[in-house]
């Protein structure tokens, strides 16, 4: 990932306070010289009402998570509210900070990327935005307020015309 061509447009990293987003979004910060922005409220969905669940179950949930985004998945927190906080807490560096003209990577879980992706694009939540596996990204282009792309692996080094990004 860290070889992509657009990685070096980044210019402010906003990261959950998860374990996987920090260890992932220092190993960008280093190669970028640049410091990361800590927003614990664009973490993932709050699943703590069921606690781990196994895969098939998970999957279930997370079914309905996206299918019923009104209503909480067995106590999760309601998708709409997962929306509201994750754009509340990343929505002021998007447009108004002074990293409103540079490119900014949002590291997450992937379905706070898919609820983020379908805010900025007028997208219904539906599990067909939802990150297809892990290391995944997309890319939305603010001044144009259009999505350049959908999910594409971090590693695929096939992309390498900007407007692809």
């Amino acid at each position: 990932m860290l070889e992509q061509p657009w990685i070096r447009s980044i210019g402010h990293i906003i990261i959950s306070s998860e374990t996987k987003a920090i260890e992932l979004a220092e190993l960008i910060a280093k190669r970028l010289e640049l410091p990361v922005d800590v927003r614990s409220a664009s973490g993932e969905t709050d699943r703590s009402a069921t606690g781990y669940v196994e895969r098939d179950r998970h999957e279930l949930l997370a079914g309905r998570f996206f299918a019923e985004p009104q209503v909480s998945a067995d106590g999760w927190e309601r998708a709409v509210d997962a929306q509201r906080r994750i754009v509340e807490s990343v929505i002021d560096v998007l447009y108004v900070s002074d990293c409103a003209a540079v490119d900014v990577a949002i590291v997450g879980h992937g379905a706070v990327g898919a609820l983020l992706m379908c805010h900025l694009d007028g997208l219904a939540i539906s599990r067909a935005h939802d990150q297809p596996g892990q290391g995944h990204h997309w890319s939305y282009d603010r001044s144009d307020d259009r999505l350049l792309h959908g999910w594409r692996r971090i590693d695929d080094l096939a992309t390498t015309d900007p407007e692809q990004r």
